[in-house]
C-alpha cells in the first residue's frame, strides 16, 4: 500500500539536509490501470529499471514494483511505448520530524515543466494528522493537489506524450 500526499511547489526547499538525488526516465503502457516503467539512476550510485503497476486512489492505493533488467526496459520504451519517456529529477530531503520530503522536477526546459514535492506515510491516519513542523515548509506547501484529478503524472504523461 502507498500512502502519500501530494503538492505542487516551485523549486528546492531551502534549508533542508539533502539525503539522496536521482535522475529518472518513466514512461507509461497503460494509465488506468496504472502500469509504468521507470529507470532511477542515483546520483554517484546505481542504476535500477523498476516495472510498477498502481491502482486507482487519492490519498492510499496498491503499488506493486518490481525490478527488471535494462533489456527489458529498453525493449518496453522503444517497443511499446514508442514516445519519450519523462525525464525527471528527484531529490529527497530529510524533515525536521524525521519523515522524507521527496521533491521532483519535471521534464526541465520543456514548455510543460514543473515541480512538486510527496510525503508518505506508514499508515493513512499519520498521513492525515501531518502538518509542516515549520512555518518556511507550510508555505512551501500550500498547494495540496493530493486525490485531485489532473495532478497524477499518467495524467500528465497522457497530456503531453498524447496517450
Amino acid at each position: 500500500m502507498e500512502i502519500e500526499r501530494k503538492w505542487m511547489v516551485e523549486g528546492w526547499p531551502a534549508g533542508l539536509p539533502l539525503v539522496e538525488e536521482y535522475a529518472m526516465r518513466q514512461g507509461y503502457i497503460s494509465v488506468r490501470p496504472t502500469v509504468r516503467i521507470r529507470e532511477e539512476a542515483r546520483t554517484g550510485g546505481e542504476t535500477a529499471w523498476v516495472l510498477c503497476f498502481k491502482s486507482a486512489g487519492g490519498l492510499a492505493r496498491e503499488e506493486i514494483e518490481r525490478p527488471i533488467d535494462k533489456e527489458l526496459f529498453d525493449d518496453l520504451a522503444g517497443r511499446i511505448i514508442t514516445r519519450p519517456l519523462i525525464e525527471k529529477v528527484r531529490r529527497t530531503y530529510l524533515l525536521p520530524d524525521g519523515s522524507h520530503l521527496e521533491v521532483n522536477h519535471v521534464d526541465a526546459g520543456q514548455p510543460g515543466a514543473f515541480w512538486y514535492a510527496e510525503i508518505e506515510y506508514p499508515a493513512i491516519a499519520d498521513a492525515e494528522a501531518w502538518a509542516p513542523p515549520t512555518a518556511a515548509l507550510a508555505d512551501y506547501l500550500e498547494n495540496e493537489v493530493t486525490g485531485q484529478p489532473g495532478q497524477s503524472m499518467g495524467e500528465y504523461w497522457e497530456r503531453t506524450r498524447g496517450r
